[in-house]
């Protein structure tokens, strides 16, 4: 059976074809962080305190130019990883080596592909959540200023799915944008926890030369090393579990907002109409415009689940250390993002295009709807409430002249349909972007001076 040589040593074809798995095709996405963690690892060995020098001044600059040019190359899609190389780690190194010499050869001193990768999906993670975020803040806009534009609306409020008591829509679309907004909490704790650096843990183990893993850890922008290099290693599959399960929440959000704009754009109902170009039409049934983008994004929520327990399940019975089932981690960890960050992108535009029908909405009231809150006015006039429970109950009849509007402009307390505080949701959208800039803008200045161009390469 074929052989073939690969940087690690000779692996038979299929072998190689098995283990590899995805990775070669995965792992495109990794180029540009597997470069900077790598100009991170070569700036601290040539600063370690040994004679001879590891890694000299000069040919420090002479990898980092290599890698800027890798990037570059990534950028315009032309870096190839090789089945031989198996991964972007020893694609990079193949590269330099090729390009150095034996300066190539240096750069994984004092590191194993086990503590890159681990900084390489951490890297990957800071970005992707930054992404989420941005994205998570736009959204909770456009859910904000539909509620805005339509604050006076009035919209039966259900439970069980049956009319309960007046709402408006106001009132619904900055549910869910609270919902969102404290999913980007989530995301934020998320991103905290993924902020340690896990290099210079090599194979789990630590090495026996003086690496200075705070100098990395700074190098990268990292809120702090991790301190164990044990854990460092175990905490590969962890992460990437944390950083789904905050995705699932914010999928579970898109989820039941996807619902209700299904149920709500039903001609039964008509209360909101969905822009045309977010519907699809029928093969054979030529008036139809299907919601498909809701009942997707409702399928995609379990996707994400399930790439959350995926990673769980890959990881609850495996022993300290690592074990190469983690790299069934990276497809579940890679879609589980993308699929997110995907249903917000589309979402937000949809919500943006979405018209309120007043008429439909108002339409929608009966007089039981005023029930509740009829009784309690009773019982603001010295009725005990069961009592005026019980006298609503036995005459319905008398609520047939209430207005939906005039109903909903008495509920005027902390988040109710006329308490709604606009500047509370802007500051805490606001909030949210701000930490997306400010976390960037640290982690870009952090790359630009390591790699001594501006970062992101243009």
């Amino acid at each position: 059976m074929a052989k073939q040589k690969t940087t690690v040593g000779i692996i038979n074809n299929e072998t190689l074809a098995y283990t590899a798995g995805r990775d070669v095709e995965l792992d495109h996405a990794l180029i540009t962080v597997d470069c900077i963690g790598t100009a991170a690892h070569v700036t601290m060995l040539s600063k370690m305190p040994v004679q001879p020098k590891l890694i000299t001044e000069d040919e420090r600059k002479r990898v980092i130019e290599g890698l800027v040019e890798i990037i570059g190359q990534a950028q315009r899609n032309k870096f190839k990883i090789q089945l031989a190389d198996q991964d972007v780690h020893l694609a990079v190194e193949r590269t330099l080596t090729k390009k150095l010499g034996d300066l190539g050869k240096k750069i994984h001193t004092c590191r194993s592909r086990n503590d890159q990768v681990a900084v390489d999906l951490r890297l990957y993670a800071k970005e992707q959540l930054l992404q989420t975020l941005d994205e998570a803040a736009a959204l909770a806009a456009a859910l904000v200023s539909f509620g805005r534009k339509n604050k006076m609306v009035p919209m039966v409020g259900r439970t069980h799915m049956q009319p309960g008591m007046p709402s408006s829509v106001g009132l619904w679309a900055t549910a869910h944008a609270e919902s969102l907004l404290d999913d980007c909490v989530g995301l934020i704790n998320a991103y905290e926890l993924n902020d340690q650096c896990p290099l210079g843990s090599a194979a789990s183990y630590g090495v026996p030369l003086p690496i200075d893993r705070q100098l990395t850890s700074d190098l990268l922008g990292f809120g702090r090393p991790t301190h164990n290099v044990l854990y460092a290693n175990n905490g590969r599959g962890k992460m990437e579990n944390l950083v789904l399960s905050a995705m699932s929440q914010v999928m579970l959000t898109l989820s039941r907002l996807s619902q209700d704009l299904m149920i709500f754009t039903m001609p039964e109902f008509d209360y909101f109409q969905l822009p045309a170009e977010f519907c699809t039409g029928s093969s054979i049934m030529p008036q139809k415009q299907n919601p498909d983008v809701c009942e997707l994004m409702r399928a995609k929520a379990s996707r994400v689940k399930a790439a959350e327990l995926g990673v769980y399940d890959l990881i609850k019975g495996s022993p300290t250390g690592y074990n190469r089932d983690l790299q069934e981690a990276k497809e579940l960890f890679m879609e589980g993002i993308a699929t997110t960050r995907a249903s917000l992108r589309i979402m937000t535009p949809m919500i943006q295009g979405t018209k309120a029908n007043k008429k439909k909405l108002i339409a929608g009231f009966t007089p039981d709807v005023f029930a509740t809150d009829r009784a309690l006015e009773l019982v603001g006039e010295g009725m005990p409430f069961r009592d005026a429970y019980h006298y609503i109950k036995e005459n319905l009849h008398e609520l047939e002249n209430i207005d939906p509007t005039e109903a909903i402009l008495l509920k005027t307390h902390m988040g109710a349909p006329l308490g709604l505080d606009w500047e509370y949701f802007k500051g805490r959208i606001a909030a949210v972007k701000e930490t997306v800039r400010e976390e960037r803008k640290a982690f870009n200045r952090a790359v630009s001076k390591l790699l001594g161009v501006k970062y992101p390469l243009k």
